[in-house]
């Protein structure tokens, strides 16, 4: 089972912060560090000191860590055109030296677009669809040829196709609830399926669906990883537990039911419990970011039991 590091900027970290964070887990032996892709905070956090862009963020870590894995978890497809996404990943891809892997969705938190003047068009499914083949095929053109595509939405033509990533193939993620479009969409172009704050029995259903839609789609059902992300709250006691639940003020009981609360042994049996219906990779949501001792802990109690 890998474990990643998953943060949440908008709710207030400036990029100091999240190198701190990113370096911690390249330090502690954590797999990678992705973060949202958001420019507004949710529910009663202020947000400040404000938001930080997720590549630019992902631009700087790629050059100041060395091992771990980077990427989003999901880049807002609403954010940036396809054309330019691909350029921006390949880039980053290239100053990581071939660590970055790119979580694509549609986007759907229209206050910040509202709040940043973003366009919120109500077809964003069939746009993600549309940027899903542009940013591959882009990637996929060999070098001296051109890409061309002629969609409802988007248009190339005569385009070089360039940068190339370092990887041969930059790992694309796709995730989400939806029970018919998203399964096909994941079938057809994700190397990972992720399911964000799900139960194990919904993502157990939604696994099913996932594989399915691969076989259909004539790959393999075992070609795709199947992830969760998660948020984690673990102490060593109970006070310990209680204190980290409420400074990112939630409830313990709601955390233990929806999320990795408790001990290190909780935590453990409950990612177990996780990984006999399938899940291969878990993404522990870390919301207080100063707390790196939580990392530390998650590290030497939980992670180790994991190896």
């Amino acid at each position: 089972m890998d474990l990643r590091i998953f943060t949440e900027p908008q709710q207030g970290a400036t990029y100091d912060t999240l190198l701190t964070v990113a370096k911690a887990t390249e330090d502690l032996g954590f797999d990678a560090f992705f973060r949202s892709d958001h420019y507004l905070s949710m529910g009663s956090s202020d947000g400040l000191p404000g938001p930080t862009d997720a590549w630019i963020t992902l631009a700087g870590l790629a050059r100041e860590t060395r091992r771990i894995r980077l990427g989003t978890l999901m880049t807002a497809g609403t954010f940036r055109l396809p054309g330019v996404l691909a350029i921006q990943v390949a880039q980053v891809d290239q100053m990581s030296g071939g660590r970055v892997e790119l979580g694509l969705g549609a986007g759907w938190f229209g206050k910040e677009h509202r709040a940043y003047g973003i366009p919120f068009p109500k077809e964003r499914f069939a746009r993600l669809e549309e940027q899903l083949a542009i940013v591959t095929g882009l990637w996929a053109t060999e070098t001296g040829s051109t890409f061309d595509f002629d969609g409802n939405h988007y248009q190339l033509a005569d385009s070089p196709a360039l940068p190339k990533p370092t990887q041969p193939k930059i790992p694309v993620l796709i995730g989400g609830h939806g029970k018919t479009r998203t399964p096909r969409l994941a079938a057809q172009y994700a190397d990972e399926f992720n399911i964000p704050f799900a139960s194990i029995a919904d993502s157990e259903r939604q696994f099913g669906r996932v594989r399915a839609a691969a076989r259909q789609a004539g790959r393999g059902s075992d070609d795709l990883v199947y992830s969760n992300a998660l948020v984690a709250c673990v102490g060593k006691d109970d006070s310990e537990v209680a204190r980290r639940a409420a400074a990112i003020g939630r409830d313990v009981a709601e955390l233990k039911a929806n999320g990795l609360a408790g001990s290190p042994d909780e935590v453990v049996d409950k990612i177990g419990r996780y990984a006999e219906i399938g899940s291969q990779r878990i993404y522990l949501q870390i919301l207080d970011l100063e707390d790196l001792d939580h990392l530390d802990l998650i590290s030497a109690q939980v992670q180790s039991q994991l190896s």
